[in-house]
């Protein structure tokens, strides 16, 4: 009886397009764009099936612990994989295949992207399932959507002769076209291009062999020489780096003989934009979408979405609005694909805000910003129950801590101290310090920091054997 399916999910992308909610600290795939589940979640709920063995994550390590804690929400299990620097698709595609078949040579692999809709699970499956004959005859299959308009946004594939099961030849693969090409492949019953793909994991090595010999040779390395890393496998950076950057279409699918399509209707969507997040979204009698505390007067066919602030809005039209707590994005709803723009804008100018949030996610917990100015910053600090910062001391800034809800272990120096609700902690410059939540309860602290420099960058991790000596 052959072996189930092997999901390979990609998830270490940065989806500038919906920024501000969507930025390389939380990037799209993460966030709760539709509903109380992530696009990440709902990804793994749609292959928790019979036809499939469990999944291997690929990120890195940014994202290792959204990804983790996202998976424990869902009482969800996977293999989780470790990019150590972003070399496109094609690379992180064949490291999934590699990792796949060392542990069965003779698997089949189902790449998904995390960051997509699918409102018609089954559809999908069912797709998957018509795919799988070609794809164990050695077919390198990609799943194309019927197209329900001339799309400008997506990649097309021109399906040709049938093959195996339901997959026809792929007879060419177009990049996103103009107005009049789109149309021009809408009438002749060309597919939308969705970026997920179904073959053998030896196959996919194999043809990516044939085309770029050196970048197989340097992903191998990167799973020969790479470690475990508290249950992920973190493939090595020095051989990683030697992988040629390539999404896996310019590497493999339009070169190799053997790429095939299933055709789907599935409720497939990549949000690739704000405007496409309207379109999925449920709308008011005017045609708006919202999210959060909104209050919308004579407004049409907007988007309005607040984590934070309470948004008003009056007398406009055709707009997307979203309101964060360090960010807002006012643009036409018709120009949503540019907001790429904007945010290639603010990296050139050097705003934190084009990467990272106001919230900061990290394996112990997390921290929001919640005021600063010049030589003072204040956080918000919460630390899972068990969770422990490293023993560390700072340079340039001493820091006053406030317990909010909890009980607070803190090391200072060779001092042991623990600290309940309304107590105050002070953590002089360039002393050694640790907080811990030994409880079973979320530890919640608010922290003000003085000093000459206030980055992140400014910690010195001590060594505790040697700190004790």
């Amino acid at each position: 009886m052959p072996s189930k399916i092997r999901p390979i999910i990609m998830c270490g992308g940065a989806g500038t397009r919906l920024w501000p909610t969507s930025r390389n600290s939380l990037p799209k795939q993460f966030a709760m764009l539709l509903g109380e589940r992530s696009t990440f979640q709902d990804t793994v709920l749609r292959l928790r099936h019979k036809l499939f063995d469990r999944p291997i994550i690929l990120t890195n390590h940014t994202h290792r612990v959204l990804a983790e804690k996202q998976l424990a929400e869902i009482n969800a299990t996977a293999d989780i994989v470790l990019e150590p620097e972003r070399r496109d698709s094609g690379p992180a595609i064949l490291a999934g295949c590699m990792v796949a078949a060392s542990q069965d040579v003779d698997t089949t692999v189902l790449v998904v992207a995390s960051d997509h809709v699918v409102t018609d699970p089954a559809a999908f499956r069912s797709a998957v399932a018509n795919g799988l004959s070609a794809a164990r005859a050695r077919r390198l299959v990609t799943f194309g959507i019927t197209a329900r308009h001339a799309c400008t946004e997506y990649g097309w594939i021109e399906p040709g002769v049938v093959l195996e099961g339901e997959a026809r030849r792929v007879e060419r693969f177009a990049e996103k076209p103009d107005g009049h090409r789109a149309a021009e492949y809408l009438l002749k019953g060309w597919l939308w291009n969705s970026g997920n793909f179904l073959f053998g994991a030896k196959t996919l090595i194999e043809e990516y062999r044939s085309f770029e010999p050196a970048t197989v040779k340097a992903v191998e390395a990167a799973l020969a020489n790479g470690r475990d890393e508290d249950g992920a496998f973190a493939l090595a950076l020095a051989d990683f780096v030697k992988a040629e950057k390539r999404s896996i279409d310019f590497a493999v699918m339009e070169r190799t003989e053997r790429a095939a399509v299933v055709a789907t209707s599935c409720g497939w969507s990549d949000v690739g934009n704000w405007d496409a997040l309207w379109a999925l979204s449920d709308h008011d009698g005017s045609g708006n979408a919202r999210r959060g505390n909104v209050e919308l007067f004579d407004a049409h066919n907007c988007l309005v979405s607040t984590d934070g602030p309470m948004t008003s809005v009056l007398g406009v039209e055709d707009l997307i609005i979203v309101a964060s707590r360090d960010a807002v994005l006012v643009a036409d709803r018709n120009r949503a694909a540019e907001v790429k723009q904007i945010v290639e804008l603010l990296r050139s100018k050097g705003c934190s805000q084009a990467e990272t949030h106001a919230s900061v996610h990290y394996a112990w917990g997390s921290y929001q910003i919640v005021d600063s100015g010049e030589g003072f910053q204040v956080k918000r600090l919460v630390v899972a129950p068990r969770g422990r910062l490293s023993l560390q001391k700072h340079r340039f800034r001493s820091e006053h801590w406030v317990v909010v809800r909890g009980t607070a272990t803190v090391t200072i120096d060779e001092t042991i101290g623990r600290f309940g609700r309304s107590e105050h902690i002070f953590i002089p410059l360039g002393a050694a310090h640790q907080l811990e939540n030994s409880g079973i309860e979320p530890l919640e602290l608010i922290s003000v920091q003085n000093g000459s420099y206030l980055g992140e960058d400014d910690v010195i991790r001590v060594d505790a054997a040697q700190h004790w000596g």
